[in-house]
């Protein structure tokens, strides 16, 4: 099943990856956000943790993609979407009890962003909001049945059929904050 019901589980499996995730940044003004559908309390989801870390642009991306490199990650570019820089774990690394048992999403983005502040509209909108998050979650559900389950035609479809649901809840919460 490609879409799980919501568990409290996957803010627990945040915590520990972000806390797995600082070590190498305790000295530098990052900070660790739990985005994406698994960060909305009683959205059903992929149960498949999305995180963003964010640094100031004081920081150099160097400094972060070098820190990353340490703990295992390799640096795959920003996967067409500008201002989100994606990593992912190295195959060939000795296995991290943490960064290797919980599946994740690790991007990186400045804190002026435009992909930050979409995601973070969106996961603070769909928080409060109980109507939009079911009908998030109805689209998901639906959209998981029309792909057979398969995660790779469910995104393609997720990106073309959700995409204007995205935006105007993204549209809502600007307008709520005055932005």
């Amino acid at each position: 099943m490609l879409i799980h019901a919501y568990t409290p589980q996957w803010q627990k499996d945040f915590e520990r990856l972000k806390q797995a995730l600082q070590m190498p940044f305790a000295d530098l003004p990052v900070v660790i956000e739990h985005v994406g559908s698994t960060a909305v309390p009683g959205l059903a989801a992929k149960p498949i943790i999305d995180i963003d870390i964010v640094y100031s642009v004081e920081i150099l991306f160097g400094e972060i993609k070098n820190r990353l490199a340490q703990l295992g990650y390799y640096h795959n570019g920003d996967q067409g979407i500008k201002g989100r820089e994606a990593f992912k774990r190295l195959p060939d690394i000795s296995k991290h009890t943490i960064l290797d048992t919980i599946r994740h999403h690790l991007y990186v983005c400045p804190e002026d962003g435009i992909e930050l502040h979409r995601h973070l509209l969106f996961r603070d909108y769909l928080r409060k909001d109980p109507e939009s998050r079911k009908q998030y979650e109805q689209i998901k559900t639906r959209i998981a049945i029309q792909a057979n389950q398969d995660k790779t035609v469910y995104a393609e479809i997720k990106e073309q059929e959700a995409r204007a649901f995205i935006d105007g809840v993204i549209d809502k919460a600007r307008k709520e904050r005055g932005i």
